[in-house]
């Protein structure tokens, strides 16, 4: 076959989650629901520490930060899975599934690389309190976030340029509700070896590189934290870090467990079920995780509902 750059689809069909009728309505509210909460969830905490003075430190960047990401991440796949429930033809032309590639890539990487930092933060506020603030500067805060930005882009850039490059022949239906990129390999009719490299090598050095520096993070963490001498001191060391612990093992998890696998080995309908975990469910778990366990961001809630029932009623 002549493996030159080109496709003979021009479209792609998104079978979705599931293809039986009666299961539609319930997915289609459910899942409703879920990016409603996600979407009013992250833009609460958005709205707080934007407009909380004493919530503009690092942590509270990089969460503000890691909330736009969610809001990002789900609506470059949930708004187009509502839509193809209710769709004949289920169909996502071939430039606007790698569009969705790119972003859906792109703003998973973004996340990645947050959680990284927020790690990082983290060690510094426990290991190193009194450097805190000369550490973490406002600059230092800024360049961080903007080197998370740069090396998302880049990572997704890479990947969908080279998927940019397969060959899809007749089969154009993506058993999945979005256009991943094991899906997509798996219906292609050229040689997937080198994406599943740059999946298996640069995927996993981007991916585990910045969980290994989250687990070093961690590990300086304990470390201190075990030195401090009250159980009520360790308490409040440890609870500053148990929301952050929880995204990261939800995130990473699911992630692994979905593409550092041989491709042969793959499951699409296991894979699509745990997709969603990272996709939907995780960005709608961070906003009550991060403030159900923050006195701070409680706290402020408390005040800002209080402002509007003030303004409400006077």
């Amino acid at each position: 076959m002549d493996n030159t750059n080109w496709t003979s689809v021009s479209h792609f069909v998104l079978l979705g989650i599931s293809t039986s009728p009666e299961e539609q309505i319930p997915l289609f509210f459910l899942f409703l629901f879920m990016y409603a909460i996600n979407i009013s969830g992250n833009l609460a905490i958005i709205t707080l520490i934007v407009s909380t003075p004493r919530l503009h430190t690092p942590m509270y960047i990089f969460l503000s930060n890691l909330a736009l990401t969610d809001i990002c991440f789900t609506s470059t796949t949930v708004p187009k899975m509502l839509q193809n429930i209710f769709s004949s033809t289920k169909a996502i032309s071939y430039m606007g599934c790698l569009a969705q590639t790119y972003f859906f890539i792109c703003f998973a990487a973004m996340e990645n690389f947050l959680l990284a930092v927020m790690a990082y933060d983290r060690y510094v506020a426990i290991c190193h309190p009194f450097r805190y603030h000369m550490t973490l500067t406002r600059m230092l805060c800024m360049q961080m976030v903007a080197g998370c930005h740069v090396l998302s882009h880049l990572h997704a850039l890479l990947h969908t340029l080279l998927m940019g490059q397969l060959i899809f022949c007749a089969n154009n239906r993506i058993p999945h509700f979005f256009c991943d990129l094991y899906p997509l390999m798996k219906i292609s009719c050229a040689s997937t070896h080198l994406n599943t490299l740059m999946i298996h090598t640069e995927g996993v050095i981007a991916i585990n590189g910045t969980l290994v520096l989250i687990i070093a993070s961690y590990a300086c963490i304990i470390s201190a934290v075990h030195r401090i001498p009250s159980a009520r001191g360790k308490w409040r060391a440890f609870s500053t870090c148990g929301s952050h612990l929880a995204v990261v093992a939800i995130f990473y998890g699911t992630l692994t467990w979905v593409y550092f696998r041989p491709l042969s080995s793959y499951s699409v309908t296991k894979g699509r079920i745990v997709t969603v975990m990272y996709t939907v469910i995780t960005p709608t778990l961070n906003p009550f995780i991060y403030s159900l366990r923050n006195g701070d961001v409680k706290g402020a809630f408390r005040k800002w509902m209080n402002r509007l029932q003030a303004s409400f009623f006077t």
